[in-house]
């Protein structure tokens, strides 16, 4: 008995040590943690309401909303049928997954083949250039990234897009691009690869920094171009971090960019572009209907763990790559 009750005080004053020499490395990784917890897992106490017909409406003066969870009525899974069984759902769903699937084929690749390409470039001034031109489109929000589509797919004079195509004698007339809903899933798949791919590419950049240049000058002395050189060791060097961002990138593949679809929808074009997400907020959040709208993010979240394993186990097997 005494021999591990020493044991256990000796690993506890190890531990301690070695956070004490840590400590620096620990308090930046701290706030990180607290503020996962705070902002991330203590909400999820809120996942109850998605089997109960919770309303803010039956809050009182002498009520807080704790004592509102737990009186608030179980009608399990009442709210999940709803959604499932709701004439919008295929609609909804269908929507999803088009752009999303879309998304994946054409705007995933983008990003590696854009990094890969920078890579080539020598002339320093010139590559910061183009990685400069490239990432400011991030950081506009689709407030106004939305703004400038809609001006520049105008039928007036102000709409370059058609301009343009009627200049080249591909039109006639001004063509209603966002009047369409057949043209709304491209515009959607090319706005988001424009303002995204070079923010996107910083990882694959950054990995493809950390390959030894050692590698790429044996390499050259063996008779390897430059296709060569990237197609043997720049893209195996990255496989680990492209099949990271794949697998996150098939988990996610129910979730569409809210505030993109929500500033290109219209009236006109809400067969094509109607989606999960702006559904639950038209009917959750708009009416108030939080049980429902916490019903239908349980169930999105729910498929997209099960792609998440899906997708790692599928990597692993194909390119020994993997999350976890």
């Amino acid at each position: 008995m005494l021999p591990n009750l020493m044991h256990r005080e000796r690993k506890y004053a190890r531990r301690l040590q070695t956070f004490k020499n840590q400590l620096e490395l620990q308090s930046m990784v701290w706030p990180g943690i607290i503020f996962l917890f705070i902002f991330c897992y203590i909400p999820m106490y809120g996942i109850i309401i998605s089997f109960q017909d919770f309303s803010l409406f039956s809050l009182n003066s002498s009520s807080n909303i704790f004592s509102a969870y737990m009186n608030s009525p179980w009608v399990g899974f009442k709210h999940f049928k709803e959604f499932f069984t709701d004439p919008y759902f295929l609609i909804t769903l269908r929507n999803t997954l088009g752009i999303n699937v879309l998304g994946l084929i054409i705007g995933f690749p983008f990003p590696v083949i854009f990094a890969l390409l920078l890579n080539e470039i020598r002339n320093l001034k010139f590559k910061k250039f183009v990685q400069t031109v490239t990432y400011l489109p991030h950081f506009v929000s689709w407030v106004i990234f939305g703004g400038l589509i809609y001006t520049m797919m105008a039928t007036d004079q102000n709409g370059v897009i058609n301009v343009f195509l009627k200049s080249m004698g591909l039109i006639e007339k001004p063509v209603e691009f966002l009047a369409n809903p057949d043209y709304f899933w491209a515009i959607v798949v090319i706005s988001s690869v424009v303002k995204g791919f070079g923010f996107n590419s910083i990882l694959y950049i950054a990995a493809i920094a950390g390959v030894d240049q050692e590698v790429y000058d044996a390499a050259e002395i063996d008779g390897c171009g430059r296709f060569a050189k990237m197609w043997y060791i720049t893209i195996p060097a990255i496989m680990g971090t492209v099949s990271v961002m794949f697998i996150f990138s098939i988990s996610g593949i129910l979730n569409t960019g809210f505030d993109q679809i929500i500033v290109l929808q219209n009236s006109l074009n809400l067969d094509r572009s109607e989606t999960i997400d702006t559904y639950v907020y038209k009917v959750g959040i708009g009416q108030m209907r939080y049980s429902y709208s916490a019903a239908v993010g349980l169930a999105k979240s729910v498929v997209a763990t099960l792609l998440l394993f899906g997708a790692n186990y599928t990597t692993k097997k194909l390119t020994e790559k993997s999350l976890f």
